[in-house]
């Protein structure tokens, strides 16, 4: 029993690897051709395998595609939500959080494109996958932003809801901008950059040295 359920066992890992390879290679097509022009024949190309094998994982072109958004954002989520965890001050965890953001989207521009192109595309969404997926974690991050409020370290002026929309805001003009244009600085001078323009206005005088301390190399 043992050696059936192992077996079980690898041919599902291999299942998955078989599925990752194909949405991460198609999520590098679909961004350098476009929707419209990158055809399954091209994927299956890329990966030397049959068309018939791409049908084995997905329908059509469309849910390959969204299967690439979805892993994308997937991915995003998981990064960004690991670099807040850990026993550390709320402040450095949120500042973790957003350097890992940036970094990601600097590492992955192909999902930048991707998130253009579904917008383009697939219109009839109400919401698209990266909000989808942001508003997940949403909960997680608005404790962040309540606990550095009740600390004095944040302004208490302000709805929790609106100082995460700003800084939600914020990042995904960064991200998309950096995506049309270039980095025009380094990605250390841009995550210092945005971590003093958007809290730069949010944080108490107390909050300031608070500020100041996380920008610090450890």
């Amino acid at each position: 029993m043992q050696t059936a359920s192992k077996s079980i066992d690898i041919r599902a890992q291999r299942k998955n690897d078989r599925r990752r390879s194909i949405v991460e290679t198609a999520a590098r097509l679909f961004a350098e051709h476009g929707f419209a022009d990158c055809e399954m024949e091209r994927v299956a190309a890329a990966l030397k395998i049959a068309k018939g094998t791409l049908y084995l994982y997905f329908p059509g072109k469309v849910e390959l595609f969204r299967a690439c958004v979805d892993w994308g954002m997937a991915e995003m989520q998981r990064v960004v939500s690991e670099a807040a965890q850990g026993d550390l001050p709320p402040f450095r965890r949120l500042a973790r959080s957003i350097r890992s953001y940036l970094e990601f989207f600097d590492q992955n521009p192909q999902y930048v494109e991707l998130l253009i192109q579904e917008r383009a595309m697939f219109r009839d969404r109400k919401r698209g996958t990266y909000f989808e997926y942001r508003e997940e974690i949403r909960a997680d991050f608005r404790s962040i932003y309540g606990q550095l409020v009740a600390e004095g370290v944040l302004r208490n002026d302000l709805p929790l809801d609106r100082l995460l929309d700003a800084v939600g805001a914020m990042l995904y003009g960064t991200m998309l901008v950096n995506n049309a244009m270039g980095r025009t600085i380094s990605s250390e001078e841009q995550y210092h950059a945005v971590m003093n323009t958007v809290f730069g206005g949010l944080v108490t005088s107390e909050g300031l040295e608070a500020l100041r301390e996380t920008l610090r190399p450890v």
